[in-house]
């Protein structure tokens, strides 16, 4: 179970005082854990980037070959202080991949081990800027997303799932969690099996998907509308990306607070914890390689749509 993991940081990032530091306090017990804390200033503010390496028994930080996976959680800040008070709806993201890195962690000093090493990144600001957006607000951050990405997307992650909260539109009508289509170089490839199927057995449920377009994978700045920042990361690495995305029913701002949901929050560490054993340990695919060497073959690459454009 990974309840008590996210409450555990739930209740951690739930202050005003909350920096990089303090989440890195909760891996002193792990000796193996390894993290690191960097503080970045921007026009808007400063934010703590934090990185947390899982080293697995035949991991590459240990001169392995097992794959290494990444877990990123997106957001634009955990609170918005002074204008509201206490955890916004937007801080999911970074409280699911922080309680999946501590689940992780646990299952490490309790003898469990997984084959190859996971790497998890995220940004701790209690006070980041707000900013419109339809058909609600979202939260803003203290820097910018080239930034973000500088810091969270690793070159060591093979495969990445983001993770952020994608409450503030319409598309998507069902509370709890979501994946995308698999992003990779620009194209959006079909929605992986594996991905489903480890859905079904961590929910219990029927799995449940959500819509991307062009312009989702695109990088912010180029003026086209975006769902939001949960596939940013796939502009800067070549590995394949999936969100997951932590849902609603109806529209609820990022910068909302008492807007959290901890059980569907842990539903999606659940799931992020399952998908990195069954990939370092290569039995769940993001994406077949044979048919991504047919379409681009086809249809040439699509990495423009990694940049700005013209």
């Amino acid at each position: 179970m990974s309840l008590k993991q996210t409450i555990t940081v739930f209740e951690t990032m739930d202050s005003a005082y909350v920096s990089g530091e303090t989440i890195k306090g909760l891996f002193a017990d792990y000796a193996d854990v390894h993290v690191t804390v960097e503080t970045v200033s921007g026009q808007k503010g400063s934010t703590d980037f934090v990185k947390i390496v899982i080293p697995g028994k035949e991991g590459k930080s240990r001169g392995g070959t097992a794959p290494t996976f990444g877990i990123i959680g997106r957001l634009g800040g955990i609170g918005a202080r002074p204008s509201r008070i206490g955890l916004v709806s937007d801080a999911d993201g970074a409280v699911a991949a922080v309680a999946s890195a501590l689940k992780l962690a646990e299952m490490q000093k309790q003898g469990d081990v997984l084959k190859g090493d996971v790497v998890i990144t995220t940004h701790i600001c209690p006070n980041a800027p707000t900013r419109p957006h339809e058909p609600v607000d979202f939260m803003d951050s203290p820097v910018d997303i080239l930034t973000m990405n500088k810091h969270e997307v690793t070159p060591e992650m093979e495969a990445i799932l983001s993770i952020d909260t994608t409450k503030g539109n319409k598309v998507i009508n069902h509370k709890g969690i979501a994946i995308s289509a698999t992003v990779k170089e620009g194209y959006i490839l079909r929605i992986s099996d594996d991905l489903l199927r480890i859905m079904e057995m961590t929910t219990g449920q029927l799995p449940v998907t959500f819509p991307i377009t062009m312009q989702d994978i695109t990088p912010y700045g180029n003026d086209l509308y975006h769902i939001n920042s949960i596939l940013q990361p796939c502009v800067a690495t070549d590995a394949p990306v999936v969100g997951l995305a932590v849902t609603a029913q109806s529209a609820v701002p990022g910068c909302g607070t008492g807007a959290s949901h901890e059980v569907d929050i842990a539903l999606a560490v659940k799931y992020a914890v399952e998908v990195a054993k069954e990939y370092t340990n290569g039995t769940c695919r993001f994406y077949d390689t044979d048919e991504f060497a047919r379409i681009t073959s086809l249809y040439g690459s699509m990495k423009v749509l990694q940049t700005l454009g013209k």
